[in-house]
Formats: C-alpha cells, structure tokens, sequence
C-alpha cells in the first residue's frame, strides 16, 4: 500500500518515508512523487549520496533505467544548505548517509519543506539499517515496498548478498544482491538463485539485434 498525502497544504512540512529491501522499486516511487510535484509547480531537489555512483555520477536513476535529475551531497548536514529554496525535497539512498539525516530531516519538515527520503531498512544481515529505523518513527507517511524473491516468487522484504564481502556498506546491484523472502534469507552471504537479468532497454535491444 503506498502512504502519501493527498492534500498539500502550503508552508505545512512532513516527513515521507519510502523502505524496503533491494529491487522493491523505492527509487522508483521517489521518482513518481518528485515528477508529480515538479507538474504541480512546485521546486523540487533530488539529493542522493556522494557514495552512491552505479548508476550516474549524478542523476538520480532507478533499477529501471527512470532517471532525474540529482545533486550530490557528501554529509547530511549538506542537504540543508543545499535546499534552501525547494518546496519538496527527495532524498535517496538514505541509508548511506549518516545519523544526522534525522535531524536533518527534521529541520526541514520544520521550516515547512515536503521531505520524502527513500532507503533500506535492513542491511544484508537483516538488521535494522540506520538511520531508517529513526526515520520511520518521526515520519508522518511510510511505504514499505516489497521485491520477488528470486528464489520463491513471493513477496521479498531482505536483501541477500551474493558475494563474499563482510563490510556492511557495499554498493552494488544485482551482482551483489538479490531480494529474497523469510524463509528463502541465508545471511550473511548465500549463493545466487536467479539468472542473470538485464535492464528493460537491454533485453529490446538483445532481440533487436537478433531480428537482423
């Protein structure tokens, strides 16, 4: 179920979460609310962390190839003063910045701003993934989204790395993780279930040049 208003009240601000695990579409739903906010008039900044380049060095782009554009910011303190005269700002990738995006955050729910942050709430040993777990108890609105396990086929809530690696932050895609259900999570490493995937775009292409 997505939670979000459905009444924008000027100069009134809240706090919007979007979690979940790996592959359940949260950069997705950020960019969905963040289009429907910049037709509505309204300024809007993508803020994602200066970690975070798998994708673009800047834009902010989701599993899907759908793209924004972003600014980075190094710290969470960066955002505020990068933000200044936004109406919404959308944070993604929450979970790789630090636990001063509560206060943060806060701050700008504060001052009258629409904050809607996108992250993990678990990390690969399925242990809450801060600073989410804060997030969620101060936001107004939470959407928890939920991937296919490639194991199952139901639901999946855990990211489940697939590559030996004991660091707990470590960007990566589907080389390194893959979303599984309950019964299907072997943390902290399990080896891969699924077959290699490609983007949308890809696979037209694959069969694109297949026709020839």
């Amino acid at each position: 179920m997505i939670s979000e208003p459905t009444i924008l009240s000027r100069n009134i601000g809240w706090i919007e979460v979007i979690c979940g695990g790996m592959f359940s579409g949260k950069t997705e739903e950020l960019i969905r609310r963040a289009r429907r906010a910049q037709f509505a008039g309204q300024r809007v900044v993508i803020v994602k962390p200066e970690i975070d380049k798998r994708y673009d060095e800047v834009n902010v782009v989701s599993h899907n190839a759908t793209t924004l554009p972003g600014i980075v910011a190094a710290t969470a303190d960066q955002i505020i003063l990068m933000t200044g005269n936004a109406q919404v700002v959308c944070i993604d990738e929450a979970q790789f910045f630090d636990n001063r995006l509560v206060d943060v955050a806060n701050d700008l729910a504060n001052s009258g701003k629409r904050v809607i942050i996108a992250g993990l709430d678990m990390d690969f040993e399925g242990k809450p993934f801060e600073p989410i777990p804060e997030l969620l108890a101060i936001a107004e609105y939470v959407t928890k989204l939920h991937a296919i396990c490639a194991e199952s086929g139901m639901p999946a809530n855990y990211s489940q790395r697939v590559v030996k690696s004991s660091e707990r932050i470590l960007v990566g895609e589907s080389e390194a993780y893959e979303p599984r259900a309950r019964h299907c999570f072997r943390p902290p490493v399990d080896d891969p279930k699924r077959k290699s995937t490609y983007a949308f775009n890809q696979t037209e292409k694959k069969q694109t040049e297949s026709d020839h």
